[in-house]
């Protein structure tokens, strides 16, 4: 039995699905990564482009790698919700980013890379508070 996979942007304009085992489930915490999600890595998962289908209409942005690739961002055109990312150094795989798959259940970091640009912020220290839902407070002025 394959494992399908769908997902969607913050507005529901986008809707994909996916079949199969991804090939890496990756914790990225390199500069790109960095400012395409607005924090301090991006979590993803690798699929085979085969079986995925997408509707709706997506922007794209590229750029050139440190290895001189070229690296597709792909995102919702109305909401800016990142979607997945490609990378001609493997043109038959996209990933899919964690945060926009419905149900992500089983899907583990496996690997995390750019470990050296992690930027000292990005973790949670035993101290810091964590509530369940949106807190009932207001910032004092």
């Amino acid at each position: 039995m394959k494992n399908k996979y769908s997902g969607k942007c913050l507005c529901g304009e986008v809707t994909y699905h996916v079949e199969g085992q991804p090939i890496v489930v990756a914790q990225c915490h390199c500069e790109e990564c960095r400012r395409t999600s607005g924090t301090g890595h991006t979590i993803g998962a690798m699929f085979s482009s085969e079986t995925f289908v997408l509707n709706g209409i997506i922007s794209e942005f590229k750029y050139i790698s440190g290895k001189g690739s070229e690296v597709t961002k792909a995102f919702c055109a109305r909401c800016g919700s990142p979607i997945y990312g490609k990378n001609t150094r493997m043109p038959d795989h996209l990933t899919l980013t964690l945060g926009s798959i419905d149900d992500s259940t089983g899907l583990d970091v496996q690997v995390v890379v750019f470990e050296r640009d992690r930027k000292h912020w990005d973790q949670l220290g035993e101290d810091v508070m964590s509530f369940q839902t949106q807190p009932d407070w207001k910032p004092e002025d």
